[in-house]
């Protein structure tokens, strides 16, 4: 599913790297990394790499190619033309559409990609045609935001869960920017709900969109879609929040942030924080402070 690059051996990923071209970037060697894959799901990879000069040769592969160039220029030609991709919009190639990738400039190029299944965005949208964006390159900010999650903590394998509710959104959002007229569908209230239910009773583990499908009696994009429509977020958001609530719950009944990490079914008490953040805008610790309470546990 991956690429080759044209030319240049590939090394290992600098670690801590920064988003922006350092000196020392600039004079180390091209290098490839490949995420962790998700454990029991198949059809998607996601790469990030870093190259001086030529990067791949003309070729084409049979998923969808869809990244971000995070430094510098990337330069590409596709359907007749070259492109120059830049920090800040997307790039959606795709199947089965020849291109080629190099630098756009004397300082190399920095980027991530995720590779897609085409089945997988068919099935989301529920057969529909393909989306398909005529010159590779999109400033959508509906685009770019639907792939924040799937290009982000590329160290680590991304939850279950939380991949098929990206995968979900970057369908719908491609569906929508490549101009596909929008088609009402009946919503099943009583999926969503038995759906809803087994999430709550599931805070303290992982829980995959087949599980919940099968729990729900519904199949897994149509349930996913239901629940957006009656609940107004992703299966796994609501997940997440729940869990949210019984961490700060539990912490403020003097449970170190550690354990209630854990108890609430956090990878770990980084994992929380990462999310506690980003639902409020501030650390668990803080958040105490504020309350003028203590921060058990914290770090």
């Amino acid at each position: 599913m991956s690429e080759e690059p044209a030319s240049s051996p590939t090394g290992s990923r600098p670690p801590s790297l920064p988003l922006s071209l350092s000196s020392g970037q600039k004079r180390g060697s091209d290098w490839i990394y490949r995420s962790p894959q998700t454990a029991g799901v198949s059809g998607i990879e996601r790469i990030e790499a870093f190259f001086h000069q030529a990067g791949y040769a003309m070729h084409r592969h049979d998923t969808y190619a869809i990244g971000r160039t995070l430094a510098g220029v990337q330069s590409f030609r596709y359907r007749g033309s070259t492109r120059n991709s830049l920090p800040g919009g997307t790039m959606v190639l795709h199947p089965d559409e020849p291109h080629d990738g190099q630098a756009g400039t004397g300082d190399g190029f920095h980027y991530r990609m995720i590779y897609v299944d085409p089945a997988l965005f068919q099935q989301a949208l529920g057969g529909k045609p393909l989306p398909f964006l005529e010159g590779g390159l999109s400033n959508d900010p509906r685009l770019f935001a639907a792939t924040e999650s799937l290009l982000r903590a590329m160290d680590s394998a991304i939850d279950p869960l939380e991949q098929d509710s990206a995968l979900y959104d970057l369908a719908v959002a491609l569906d929508t920017v490549a101009g596909a007229p929008d088609t009402p569908r009946p919503v099943d209230y009583r999926a969503a709900t038995l759906a809803r239910d087994y999430l709550l009773a599931s805070l303290d583990r992982a829980v995959t969109l087949d599980e919940l499908a099968a729990a729900a009696g519904r199949d897994r994009w149509s349930l996913s879609r239901d629940f957006r429509a009656l609940f107004g977020t992703s299966p796994h958001r609501y997940l997440t929040m729940r869990r949210l609530d019984l961490v700060r719950q539990l912490v403020l009944k003097g449970v170190s942030l550690a354990d209630a990490s854990a108890a609430s079914g956090f990878a770990d008490q980084s994992h929380m924080t990462r999310h506690f953040k980003h639902a409020w805008g501030v650390a668990p610790a803080q958040w105490l402070k504020m309350l003028g309470s203590p921060a058990p546990g914290a770090r």
